[in-house]
């Protein structure tokens, strides 16, 4: 048995997170902030699935309250802290960027000097694909080049790599950094594109489909995604000795630093994704073709032959599967 902490164990991987670790026995301390971006009642009934481990406690703190963050790791001395909490959405960073320098960085930040100053083992935090931005070469590597994010969403996660990196570097601090891959699935997020198609089309509303339609997603779901941060963060970041600086490799270090990606490795066009709704609903959706909304990207697709190489990572839930699951859950938790 070992110690976790989970930031943003209300959230949606936050949360499945929590779960996969007190199934196998360990003792997780969850954090979050239970901030109303989305639906405080769905993060509560997500905690009330874990309220009843022995070995599961809960703190309502905000990453970017310093104090409350140093005294939560004086108490507890973690081990192994994962870092899922952030402030999330692409295009609600285009109209309150503020908060994600206050979450994203500012949080961010403390948590970081809080691991440093009490010898954690190894940090394992949230990164994501929106830090490729304007890159077109398929699929997604991690030794890219991601020096062209196009919302402050992936500029604060493209910032915490590079800060992570700092403290790796200066304070031998083992950090590894995960690149999700628009996760899905149940308790998942209201703000992303499965669950609101859902919610719309059963209540015959039409849905808002970007970019016409042509939009691809590399979905990943949310088991695939937990095996991998618990994989991840059974093995602490390494130097890479081979690392050199007349040619830098984005994805290692001389540190013990590491980025991963998180993906399917396997991208769905939206249209295919509306037509296995469809057929999970049981209805057909009333589509409102747009163009491409600032802020996005046309496609993700993810590269994972390292975490494959390095954990043994390998996802195994097809879309259809994933969705089907996801329906099977909306319904029951809204009763429809």
């Amino acid at each position: 048995m070992s110690k976790y902490l989970v930031t943003g164990a209300a959230g949606f991987i936050g949360y499945h997170l929590c779960e996969a670790l007190l199934r196998r026995g360990d003792e997780v301390v969850g954090l979050d902030n239970l901030n109303d971006y989305y639906s405080v009642q769905l993060k509560r009934d997500r905690l009330a699935q874990l309220a009843d481990q022995s070995r599961f406690s809960f703190h309502r703190i905000d990453l970017a309250d310093r104090e409350a963050i140093d005294a939560l790791f004086q108490e507890h001395r973690f081990p192994v802290v994962l870092n899922m909490a952030a402030q999330a959405g692409v295009r609600y960073s285009l109209s309150n960027p503020h908060a994600y320098i206050q979450s994203n960085l500012v949080g961010f930040l403390n948590i970081l000097e809080a691991c440093r100053h009490t010898d954690v083992g190894h940090l394992v935090y949230a990164s994501s694909s929106s830090v490729y931005g304007a890159n077109t070469r398929m699929p997604f590597s991690v030794h890219d080049n991601v020096d062209h994010p196009i919302s402050v969403y992936a500029a604060s996660k493209k910032s915490n790599e590079l800060i992570a990196h700092s403290y790796s570097h200066l304070y031998r601090l083992p950090t590894t950094g995960l690149r999700f891959f628009t996760v899905y699935g149940p308790w998942g997020r209201p703000d992303m594109a499965i669950y609101l198609f859902t919610e719309a089309i059963l209540t015959g509303r039409p849905i808002d489909v970007y970019n016409h339609g042509t939009m691809k997603r590399d979905f990943t779901y949310i088991d695939d995604v937990v095996e991998g941060v618990v994989r991840t963060a059974d093995r602490p970041a390494e130097a890479n000795p081979n690392w050199s600086g007349d040619e830098p490799d984005p994805g290692t270090s001389s540190a013990p630093y590491r980025l991963y990606n998180i993906g399917n490795n396997q991208p769905v066009e939206l249209m295919n994704l509306i037509e296995i709704l469809e057929k999970c609903l049981g209805t057909k959706a009333k589509k409102n073709l747009l163009p491409i909304q600032p802020g996005d990207v046309p496609e993700t697709y993810a590269n994972v032959d390292d975490l494959a190489r390095d954990v043994g990572f390998q996802p195994s839930c097809t879309i259809e599967e994933g969705v089907a699951r996801f329906v099977a859950w909306y319904r029951q938790y809204h009763g429809r």
